[in-house]
């Protein structure tokens, strides 16, 4: 009876239990993945910082299309399309 008392009390209501080890052990996944989706994305950052540091014309057309960047003699026009619900 202590026995079963006892695979009880570790099973479920410890502070380590087996519960709260797999509610740990999914969290410890989750941030695995997210921790090589963002070495993923850092990898490739750093191509495309070495390219726009090596070839003018496209760091050109990078702060164009990104920081919406232009010329004196230029003007720049933004069409947003809303979405239909």
């Amino acid at each position: 009876m202590t026995l079963l008392i006892f695979v009880i009390w570790i099973l479920f209501f410890d502070s380590n239990s087996y519960l709260n080890q797999r509610k740990l052990n999914a969290a410890l996944a989750k941030v695995k993945s997210e921790k090589e989706y963002y070495i993923s994305e850092i990898e490739k950052d750093k191509k495309t910082s070495e390219s726009l540091k090596s070839n003018t014309d496209l760091l050109e057309r990078f702060a164009r299309e990104q920081f919406l960047m232009k010329r004196d003699n230029e003007d720049v026009y933004l069409i947003i399309n809303k979405k239909q619900d």
